[in-house]
């Protein structure tokens, strides 16, 4: 088939890569354009973009898809089918309608199940047993088009985002690669999704990194690994910044939320709504990354039982 694929990050690349050793012609690859990455802002291409330079493919790069010189050249390729995966913008109806096959969209959730931006982030902070993969027909309004194939997969005790990322990749690639004979062949019994069913998975806010350590252990847990590696939970001491990198979920205590109420040698115990909460990894604001061990040896060597998070 003649396919313009659509993806930013290293979810996405496995996926073109997919396409591309299966034989298919790819028309396009558009990815969002080269942005600042770290402290130096250097300017950094997109996951996909190294990877469809590295096998030598066109790449389009809008600011803005809709009303773009990308988006009439787009249109005027004529592929068979448009392949989304993350791509991290919506599609003109324009755009959607262009295809002779449709467009369809590998989304790292269970439909109608976490809709939106970050459904890999929202399924583990929710302490869900189980996410997955769908795809779908794209429609105008956003991940709300017919479902045509659908793989779950386990989230384990220890799975953190990107972890899940990278076995979601997978999932997506093999899955896309079993739907693809039925696209083209129109054969498909897509489903209409249940509109009573769905939930939302919106771009994790500031306000969602922050710990409320009046929370139970093991939802604050939840939401240490569910924003790993990426943005990563926070807690403040004495007005400044504590990033939690990873943490265990405790015993119990009666300590009002936020004191901590345990130090070990590889670990220190804060209190919840209704446990404790073990602080492993952590990022004092300022300093690096570094484990408990050499935070307590370090900057951390004067906490005491009785401090208070915030």
């Amino acid at each position: 088939m003649n396919i313009i694929f659509m993806g930013t990050p290293a979810f996405s690349a496995p996926i073109l890569r997919m396409l591309h050793e299966e034989g298919h012609n790819i028309l396009a690859v558009v990815t969002q354009p080269d942005r600042p990455v770290g402290r130096k802002k250097v300017l950094t291409p997109t996951p996909v973009k190294e990877e469809a330079l590295a096998l030598g493919l066109p790449v389009l790069q809008p600011e803005k898809l809709r009303g773009s010189d990308e988006m009439a050249q787009i249109i005027a390729m004529n592929a068979d089918l448009i392949v989304t995966a993350a791509f991290g913008q919506i599609l003109p109806k324009e755009v959607l309608d262009a295809p002779r096959l449709g467009c369809v969209n590998v989304h790292a959730s269970l439909l109608p199940k976490y809709r939106g931006g970050a459904p890999i982030h929202q399924a583990i902070i929710d302490g869900e047993a189980e996410t997955g993969v769908t795809i779908m027909y794209m429609a105008e309004k956003l991940d709300a088009g017919n479902i045509i194939s659908q793989r779950a997969i386990a989230i384990e005790e220890e799975d953190h985002t990107g972890g899940m990322f990278d076995k979601l990749s997978v999932v997506g690639r093999d899955l896309l690669k079993e739907t693809l004979p039925s696209l083209e062949a129109g054969t498909n019994d897509s489903i209409v999704q249940d509109e009573s069913l769905v939930t939302y998975a919106r771009n994790i806010s500031r306000e969602q990194e922050r710990i409320d350590w009046t929370k139970s252990a093991r939802d604050v847990y939840n939401q240490v690994r569910g924003l790993h590696p990426w943005p990563v939970a926070y807690t403040t001491m004495n007005d400044a910044n504590v990033k939690v990198w990873w943490a265990q979920v405790g015993g119990d205590t009666t300590e009002l939320p936020g004191t901590v109420v345990d130090i070990q040698t590889d670990k220190f115990g804060v209190a919840t709504g209704d446990g404790v909460l073990y602080i492993t990894d952590l990022q004092p604001a300022g300093k690096k990354r570094m484990s408990a061990t050499d935070y307590l040896r370090g900057t951390g060597s004067t906490l005491q039982i009785g401090d208070r998070f915030e």
